[in-house]
């Protein structure tokens, strides 16, 4: 490995290659973790950006692969993995979700295999997708993160995304007046007018909190899950560069060992993801008198 210590190989994995302006004026890739802080919010998380596209392409490649080639005879192998994984995601939603809106499926059907194709990466070793990117560009120290997931700026713009379309709904079905009473005449109440005014600021601040809690709970959920994963599989790595034989040893069987669980959680992060979101849109629909 390039660094020289176990402590720079770890630090070197956990970096994402960054593109943004420089302190000087000029715009490029940052080469450490300092320079890629100095950028500030502006800057870019190319590998984080371009593996999620590429990922979201496959996704719908499949799929329109699946659906080009869907018959009512003799189905093939993708069009049943297709068709189960929509059945699935449908069911999923006509258990959860209690209003009428033709997105939400296609919505928890992206959601569910799009995460999971961006968790599934970390089942790569660690080394191969940088090193074949550091092959590609010429540069033996390049930084690269394969794992989109692993990166909260990810997860979180996703989750802001489920967040628009929470407000958005909230007030189509509800109104302003609706969503606005929803945040201030809730949980407590009161026939008395005075009374009800002066629970107005406490409802609020206990309904925003909830409200905002919403996209960070689905942000930091998935990815504090899966950045645990991507270090203890960085720190098995780590083992294998010790240069003692049994260490090694030990790190072939602990590589495989948690490459089989975290299967579990990846698939079960895309799944908790999706359903939040289906949970969530759900309320969102529902009208409070």
């Amino acid at each position: 490995m390039a660094e020289t210590t176990a402590s720079g190989y770890i630090q070197h994995h956990l970096q994402n290659l960054t593109f943004g302006q420089h302190p000087t004026g000029g715009w490029g890739f940052a080469h450490t973790a300092a320079e890629a802080k100095e950028m500030g919010f502006w800057a870019f998380h190319v590998d984080t950006l371009g593996w999620s596209v590429a990922l979201g392409l496959i996704f719908v490649l499949l799929f329109r692969m699946a659906a080009k080639k869907a018959t009512s005879g003799q189905p093939g192998g993708l069009q049943n993995f297709v068709e189960v994984l929509i059945e699935f995601v449908d069911s999923s939603v006509k258990d959860t979700f209690h209003g009428r809106n033709p997105l939400i499926a296609p919505l928890a059907l992206t959601i569910f295999v799009w995460v999971f194709l961006m968790n599934a990466v970390d089942l790569v070793p660690v080394d191969w997708i940088p090193k074949v990117a550091a092959f590609i560009t010429g540069d033996p120290h390049l930084v690269f993160r394969a794992v989109p997931t692993t990166d909260p700026n990810a997860t979180l713009g996703m989750s802001l995304s489920v967040f628009a379309l929470i407000i958005f709904y909230s007030i189509k079905v509800k109104g302003i007046g609706g969503f606005i009473g929803e945040l201030t005449l809730h949980p407590f109440g009161s026939k008395n007018v005075f009374v009800q005014a002066l629970l107005i600021p406490v409802n609020f601040l206990l309904e925003f909190v909830t409200l905002v809690a919403k996209p960070i709970s689905l942000a930091l959920r998935l990815f504090g899950n899966m950045y645990a994963g991507e270090l203890v599989f960085i720190l098995i790595a780590v083992m294998f560069g010790s240069g003692l034989l049994w260490l090694s040893g030990l790190g072939v069987v602990l590589q495989w060992a948690w490459a089989v669980f975290h299967i579990l959680i990846i698939t079960l992060q895309a799944f908790i993801f999706m359903m939040l979101t289906i949970v969530y849109l759900s309320m969102a629909h529902e009208e409070n008198h």
